[in-house]
């Protein structure tokens, strides 16, 4: 914000006092919303991928194997237990189907 004119002066350009909450909005975009935009691609991409046998690590923090995969679930086991999840508790794939990790 810049003073007022004093008597005499000629007032600022309109445009000199909306440099500042442009480029604050300029900002935010760059360092948060893209990022975030990129994150939801990414988790979308890795549900897509998600098949029968590979081992997932859910947001709670189970560690399981997929057995079935349907169109919004996937049902899995871990030890002697076996559940049915939402996709969207997908962490990560740990290892895909047919791949081991040996290391």
């Amino acid at each position: 914000m810049s003073p007022p004119a004093q008597p005499g002066q000629p007032a600022p350009p309109l445009w000199t006092s909306m440099v500042i909450p442009i480029l604050l909005l300029v900002v935010f975009y760059f360092a948060l919303l893209r990022p975030q935009k990129k994150k939801q691609k990414e988790q979308a991409e890795l549900l897509k991928a998600v098949k029968s046998g590979d081992r997932i690590l859910t947001n709670s923090g189970i560690i399981a194997t997929v057995i079935t995969v349907k169109d919004k679930s996937l049902t899995i086991r871990s030890a002697d237990a076996k559940f049915e999840i939402t996709k969207s508790a997908v962490a990560e794939i740990t290892e895909r189907s047919g791949e081991s990790s040996e290391a």
